[in-house]
Parts: structure tokens; sequence; C-alpha cells
């Protein structure tokens, strides 16, 4: 096999990249990895997991020279000199809001499975056939039935913690044993399911972390310094879980810096041949060929990369036949819910740094409720615990009197944010901006997204239930609160080349197959066909191993 040839190409690194190679990989398969950033060594480059905030110059915050260099990444929570260096540079990777767009990214090996927030959830029946209930965009091409057991095999290998609720809206996963809620969110627990006859349920928010040893991964050390990388290999990324395992196979090539420009179909046999590279140090331009193509490289760079492929064929790009490449973008809106102070407990506390918070499933439009003024709901991520020393002291003012107080840990608040679904809106785009360029002279997106009044009329409720369910519960002082939300500030973007039944109204079939190019697979968050209000990863993972394996089959089968 030539230098260039392989048997699969698989461009990104993250969750759905990883995977793809993992199962690729152990399969048989000569597979070559490309990722457009530089490689990330598992422990040996998190240079920054052990280093406490304190020993920061500005205690992990952000500098005026951040917030004038980042000016995208300064909207959020991502800018802060903990974590920068994760975060692309504004600068090198611009694109055009025709509406504002807050997109957060990560160019390296192993993408933003290092940098996400590791909920794992899976998807239910309710949400594989919503679409189809509401009239909503298309129908989705699979269920629940065709993807539960690449769920369970993806969980298997991944470490899901979690606990076993039975609950139809939010099936349970192949659990690991769960992190406990604390002294206050047991108590709350309790009163909600008694108020609410069980029809709302406060659980253990469900991770990717491991609280028992599997093979090359130590459980969750409750430190919550995720972010800077672990060297435990607590939480499930590509470089503690699935690249070690393809590159165990012998069958793996990993070629970073590489940003993949193109797909490159052959028009006689209606096939991708292989991918045209541009190398990100030296401008330098590839070509690697292969029998089929995996494209993981995130939604909208999967999407920028069928845009900016078989152009000579298809105007707007390979997968363009159906009008649907570029369109249906999605996120989950969120920063709205409630909060409030918890009397009591003061002779309690929590053990160490606890990764994960409690979760509330989703409840409303389900069967037995009350029809709401918008389709679909949310669920909320939310704590309890106990102020420290930099909560806000009205009654002290210096001396030995405050630092005493400041030294106990101070009363018990608890609070949670809703996440909401947002429905595929056809005219909710992404599309190619030629008239702007990027560091390497490539054409940028252009983002063009909005909430409508389906999605505002559920943040009412979104605030709302949480105040009366704490309320309910004995909280006192619940105040609600909407922090605003911006398209992309949920860092879950989906869409733009969904699934379905149909070549003329979708751009990949059940087998996340391009209808237009049958050995290119989009496995990643662009093949979503609709949102769900869960954190989508798991359905990524699920999604690609289940692709993979198809098209192993139909390789052997001669179908590829």
């Amino acid at each position: 096999m030539a230098d260039n040839t392989f048997e699969a190409i698989v461009v990104g690194s993250g969750i759905s990249g990883g995977w793809a190679a993992k199962e690729l990989t152990e399969r048989g398969l000569k597979t070559l990895m490309l990722e457009r950033g530089h490689d990330i060594k598992h422990v040996t480059d998190y240079e920054q997991s052990n280093k406490p905030v304190w020993q920061y110059p500005h205690r992990g915050g952000r500098t005026q020279k951040m917030i004038e260099e980042y000016p995208v990444l300064k909207r959020d929570y991502p800018l802060n000199e903990r974590s920068l260096h994760w975060w692309v540079k504004d600068s090198e990777c611009p694109y055009t809001e025709t509406k504002r767009f807050d997109w957060f990214r990560g160019y390296h090996v192993g993408g933003r499975s290092l940098m996400w927030g590791r909920q794992t959830y899976r998807w239910s029946d309710i949400d594989f056939g919503a679409n189809a209930k509401d009239g909503i965009a298309v129908d989705w091409p699979i269920r629940y039935k065709d993807i539960e057991p690449w769920y369970t095999h993806v969980e298997k290998f991944a470490g899901i913690q979690g606990t076993y609720e039975n609950l139809p809206q939010l099936p349970d996963s192949h659990f690991l044993p769960g992190m406990p809620l604390n002294v206050v969110e047991k108590d709350v627990a309790a009163r909600v399911k008694q108020h609410y006859n069980n029809k709302r349920t406060i659980i253990i928010g469900r991770t990717a972390h491991v609280t028992e040893p599997i093979p090359g991964r130590t459980p969750c050390q409750y430190r919550n310094m995720c972010a800077n990388g672990c060297p435990f290999g607590a939480y499930f990324s590509t470089q503690s879980s699935t690249l070690p395992a393809a590159v165990a196979t012998g069958n793996l090539t990993l070629r970073p810096f590489s940003i993949v420009t193109e797909i490159i179909y052959d028009k006689d046999t209606k096939k991708a041949k292989g991918v045209r590279v541009l190398d990100s140090e030296t401008n330098q331009t590839y070509e690697f060929f292969s029998k089929v193509v995996f494209v993981c490289a995130s939604s909208f760079n999967s999407t920028w990369l069928l845009m900016n492929s078989a152009t000579n064929i298809w105007p707007e790009g390979l997968g363009s036949s159906s009008g649907e490449l570029g369109h249906n973008v999605m996120d989950h809106h969120f920063r709205c819910g409630a909060s409030g102070d918890v009397d009591g407990f003061e002779d309690k506390y929590y053990y160490g740094f606890r990764p994960t918070g409690f979760y509330v499933p989703r409840f409303r439009n389900l069967p037995g409720d009350e029809k709401r003024n918008y389709l679909r709901g949310f669920g909320y991520q939310g704590a309890a615990n106990r102020q420290g020393w930099s909560r806000e002291v009205r009654e002290m003012s210096i001396g030995a009197d405050l630092k005493d107080m400041l030294a106990e840990p101070g009363p018990w608040r608890i609070g949670a944010t809703a996440f909401g679904e947002i429905l595929p809106y056809h005219d909710n785009t992404i599309s190619l901006d030629k008239t702007k360029q990027d560091k390497w002279k490539l054409p940028v997106l252009a983002m063009n997204v909005t909430i409508r009044e389906n999605e505002k009329n559920m943040r009412v409720d979104m605030q709302n239930d949480m105040k009366e369910m704490l309320e309910a519960a004995g909280v006192k002082n619940v105040n609600t609160y909407d922090n605003e939300y911006f398209p992309g500030m949920g860092i879950h973007e989906m869409g733009t080349a969904r699934m379905g039944n149909d070549p003329k109204t979708s751009v990949l079939n059940a087998n996340n197959q391009v209808w237009d190019c049958q050995n290119v697979f989009v496995t990643d968050g662009a093949c979503m066909t609709s949102a769900s209000c869960v954190n989508p990863s798991l359905t990524y993972m699920a999604m690609t191993a289940r692709a993979a394996n198809f098209a192993v089959d139909e390789l052997k089968k001669g179908n590829l």
C-alpha cells in the first residue's frame, strides 16, 4: 500500500473522529486520521492538569489583552487563562456573523473531547419520533431500537456513571456506580418527588467519568479540574480512550497539522477517491486516497468541507442536491433558571469537588402533561453547595472576626439552569463567505441563526418551573434569572447535513452516508435531524460506531 493510500480516512479527531478511528481500525482497516491542529499527548501534554487557580498570574481570570485578542471567546466562560490554550484564536480562524453566533472551537488532536462538559444521556423514542409527530422538518430515518445496541456498545467502553431510573423520556445507560447527590440535593429531590407524585425527578447528572477502574484509566479523583486535561484518564476523551485503542491495532496513522480542504470526488464511479490536505505549518498540499471517508470535523467544519467539495458537479458542494446542506442549524438554548437559599444543614458538607451536578429530566410536553404554548421541552442541570470565602459579606468589615467567619463555609444555596431544545428551522443557516479568508487563505463560514417564538415561550417555563419546584421543596428567597442566550453559546451546534429517508429532503441516509456519494459518511453533529434537549455527544458516539461497522460490512460485501 502506497504511503498516501489507506482503506479509510477519518477527518477530525474529536469525539466522533476518535470513535470512527477505533471502530475502523479494530475491524482491520488501515486508517488515516487527519487533524487540522497540533498533537496533544495524553498526560504528558496536560501541562496545567495539576495547577491550582492561585498559581496563575491572574487567578485563572482574563486580562485586557486577552479580551482584545479574543473578541468572540470573551463573550462567555471559555476566555480565561486556565484553558485559553485549548481554544481557537479568533484572528486566525474568523467567521462572518450575519446574525450573532458564538462559535467556540478547539483545533487540536482530541478536539472538544478534551473540553466538553461530559454530560451523557441517551435519546428516547420520544426524541427520534418528535419531528414526525409535530410535522416539523423531516422524520428521522432511525428509531431508538436502531441505535440502542450502539449506545450500550460505546457506554461499556467510554465509562458512564449514573443511576437507573426507568424513565421513558430518558432511557438508562449501561452505568458504572453513580456519584451521589449531596445532602441538600437528596432532601430537595425527595420533596420534589413527593410533591409532584414522581412526575418530576432530581437525579445525579450522568457523565463520562469512570467511578471504577477500567484498563488504562483511574477513577475520578473529585478534583473538578477536567478542563486542564485529566492525567488519570478519569473522563472519556480521544486521548484517554479511543486513540489508544486505535493505536494498539497497528492500523492507525495520525497526521496532525492537516487541514482537509476537499473531498476528491470521481464523477465516473460516483465515489470519493480520497481527500486533499493543506499542511497548516508548511502550506504544502497533499492528496490521500481511501475506499471510505468519515467526516467528523465537528458539525460546521464537516459541512464546510462538503460545501468545498465536488463543486464542479454541484455548485453548492457535495451533498447539496437536496438543497438542505448548510440548513437547519440547531443548538441548545440555556442561561436561564432559578436559585435560592436553603435553611439548615449547617453541620453538613460534601466530599471533594464532584465534576457533575444534579439533573432534572424533561417533564414538559410529555404524555399526560398539559399542552404548552411551545413544542418540545427542556431539562435542568444544577447543584447545591455551600458558599465559600468569596461570598459577599455585608455585616462585617475587616479584622479577625471577618477572617474567622470566612474560614467557615457559608450558607447553602441551590439552583439549576435549563437546557431547551431548538427546532430545526430551514432558514437557520451556515454558508460559505468567499469574501473573507482565514489564516490559510481559505473561505470562512457565515452564520445566520436565530431563536424563534417557540424557544422564547419555552424560556418562560424554564425559569418559572424551577422556581415552583424549589419553593415546593422549601427553598427560600427563590429568584429566577435569564442571562440572555445567543445561538452557539450551548457549544452543541448541530444540523446542516441532516439524516433523512429521502434524498430530495436530506443530505444523509439512515446509515450516515451522503446520498450523492455513499462512501462518504458524516457522523458528528452535522447529521442531526432534530436536537432533543439532552447533551448530544453520547448520540454522536453511538451514531459513529454504528456507521463505521456498517461501512466495514459494506466494504467486505463489495458494495463500497
